[in-house]
């Protein structure tokens, strides 16, 4: 059975044969077994080993050079030599496995979301959102131990945008997008000092109308995207509302002021 299972091993991943070599020469113990990628579309293929050409979402079986393909491409990059004097910060998952440095002292951009995805995907109200270039971001260990996680389709292949994660403790890591990460300051250590939490500072909160409680912080909060959409007040009220609701009331004052002047000025003339 196990040299069945080993066949099969090499015959899907022939990247891996080296290692499927020190795993039986060790007795075949699994705590000794190189930790390899189980994420992406390497996952969906070993769970349907018996679909021959297919993946478990019916698209064709990528080859070993595409499955690999993300980590010659930043934000993983596996064979980048980093400089670990040109850390700002770092981050580690729950359990310590994956590990990672910033080189960026401040985001982009940082913002809190209240969307309906955020909040199931995080067991949370809302998300911690800090936006990053994919090149501001070096990991350290555990690169090769994420799991993958497309919303939109609900499969584990590396498409993006996707979710990304510890495959050990299951602690999200970031958002990977086409061009920029979302990275949750949480995992930086450091980040309940002052100085984190002002580098960090939230600029905004999205898709407010969906929040399951109200936040009271003064930090400008939208119905939608930020800036692309109605901004709304700590409970949830429209401002352009109450602000067209003070312009007519200005117009009302100001037609209400010009037609008793304008009596006053008949009143003078008779």
């Amino acid at each position: 059975m196990l040299v069945i299972q080993v066949s099969w091993m090499r015959s899907l991943f022939p990247d891996v044969s080296r290692d499927v070599s020190i795993f039986l020469s060790r007795g075949g113990a699994v705590d000794h077994l190189p930790s390899r990628p189980v994420c992406g579309d390497a996952a969906a293929a070993a769970a349907a080993p018996m679909q021959g050409t297919s993946q478990q979402n019916g698209s064709p079986s990528s080859s070993s050079s595409d499955l690999d393909s993300w980590k010659h491409r930043p934000p993983y990059q596996l064979d980048k030599t980093a400089d670990s004097s040109q850390a700002v910060w770092t981050g580690t998952c729950h359990c310590g496995k994956t590990r990672y440095q910033l080189s960026r002292r401040q985001p982009l951009a940082s913002k809190y979301c209240h969307c309906t995805t955020c909040q199931r995907l995080h067991g949370a109200p809302f998300q911690w959102a800090a936006i990053f270039h994919k090149t501001d971001i070096h990991f350290t260990h555990g690169h090769h131990n994420l799991s993958w996680y497309d919303p939109g389709e609900r499969t584990i292949r590396h498409k993006l945008p996707c979710k990304v994660s510890c495959s050990y403790c299951r602690a999200p890591i970031m958002d990977e997008g086409r061009n920029m990460i979302l990275l949750f300051p949480g995992l930086v250590e450091g980040i309940n000092t002052p100085e984190g939490r002002e580098a960090f500072r939230p600029q905004a909160h999205m898709f407010y109308s969906r929040r399951v409680l109200d936040v009271r912080d003064g930090v400008d909060k939208w119905d939608e995207m930020d800036g692309k959409s109605r901004r709304m007040d700590d409970e949830g009220n429209y401002l352009d509302e109450e602000a067209r609701g003070e312009e007519e009331k200005t117009a009302e004052e100001k037609d209400g002021a010009h037609e008793n002047k304008r009596q006053k000025t008949e009143k003078g003339e008779q």
